[in-house]
């Protein structure tokens, strides 16, 4: 695909067929990812990628803690509550899920029902767990690099018919996903993807999520006219 033709056709996708997707595959997007600009060329990016029995534990790991504590154990430092603007966004594609998925905006049971799958990494058969050296932690680049990393994944992945869907709550209690996934302690859990093949069934996936315009977003000085 034509890279503007796959930035405004991606989506994330909360919902995958158990399919298993073949390390090949996952080989090629990886690459693909791999070719981004990092700052320096420090390439500070790190992936570990988890399937199977691995998986699982992470999820049942992760979901039955945050149930017990309700506090996140995450290694990176948090934004806590969006507000203004941003709190705005963040509702308004959750009004957009929920009516896709016909979870009533009021119906406490279904809305953490919802909360669960995020959990879960929405059941994907893959999760991509994305890292970076952990003597780079007060470094804004390093960050920024990695993020430059996992958008060309997630696209990548999506131009080989495989969904995505960048996802936080899937490592907070990151804990329990360096034990399980065996992560070395120099690397630092910034943040994880869920990945498969999007079930055709789930009404969520098709959901588009609305966009700033470029008149919103872009001031330009010294132009004519």
């Amino acid at each position: 695909m034509e890279l503007q033709q796959l930035a405004f056709e991606r989506r994330s996708i909360r919902g995958y067929k158990p399919d298993p997707v073949p390390k090949e595959l996952l080989d090629e997007i990886i690459e693909v990812a791999a070719q981004c600009p990092s700052s320096m060329n420090t390439q500070p990016w790190h992936v570990h990628v988890v399937t199977g029995d691995v998986l699982d534990r992470i999820r049942a790991g992760n979901t039955e803690r945050m149930v017990e504590t309700g506090k996140p154990d995450r290694e990176i430092r948090g934004h806590g509550r969006y507000e203004g603007d941003h709190r705005d966004r963040q509702k308004r594609v959750a009004a957009q899920l929920f009516e896709a998925a016909g979870i009533g905006w009021d119906n406490a049971e279904q809305r953490q029902d919802w909360v669960m799958r995020g959990f879960r990494q929405f059941d994907a058969p893959v999760s991509v767990i994305g890292c970076i050296d952990r003597e780079l932690y007060d470094s804004t680049e390093a960050y920024f690099d990695l993020g430059q990393f996992v958008y060309g994944m997630v696209l990548a992945a999506w131009d080989r018919g495989v969904g995505c869907v960048i996802n936080g709550q899937g490592i907070m209690q990151s804990s329990v996903v360096r034990a399980e996934a065996n992560i070395p302690d120099d690397q630092l859990i910034v943040i994880t993807v869920a990945m498969g093949f999007p079930a055709d069934d789930f009404p969520a996936n098709d959901v588009v999520s609305e966009r700033r315009p470029v008149a919103e977003i872009a001031s330009y000085l010294g132009f004519d006219g």
